[in-house]
């Protein structure tokens, strides 16, 4: 899924990678505990959290995330915006709550990343 099609299923607003949009995703993974990102994650996935410390960021960079949607009208401060700015890192804030906003991207076809454990 394209990520211009993850900001519009969420209406959501880019902070940041506005001109990356066209960068596709094949899975989406929904965690506030980074451990669990570290654990499950695979590759091109979307991350959804509503966490917005630069943990975050640092998180998905590890992982070669690309774009990460924060949940629950949750907006990061300047610091995480710049520092995912630096990483060439999508950004999109929603409204929706994370149960919301994975169930409008799996009913629209984006599945769940997870590793087999």
């Amino acid at each position: 899924m394209k990520l211009s099609t993850v900001k519009e299923l969420l209406d959501g607003t880019v902070l940041t990678g506005g001109e990356l949009l066209e960068q596709e995703v094949d899975s989406a993974f929904g965690s506030d505990l980074m451990s669990d990102v570290l654990a499950f994650v695979e590759n091109r996935v979307l991350l959804l959290t509503g966490l917005v410390n630069p943990q975050v960021v640092r998180t998905a960079e590890m992982m070669d995330i690309s774009a990460i949607v924060f949940v629950r009208g949750k907006c990061p401060d300047e610091n995480v915006v710049e520092l995912a700015k630096s990483k060439g890192m999508v950004i999109i804030t929603t409204e929706d709550t994370l149960y919301v906003a994975s169930g409008k991207l799996y009913s629209n076809g984006l599945t769940g990343s997870a590793k087999e454990g």
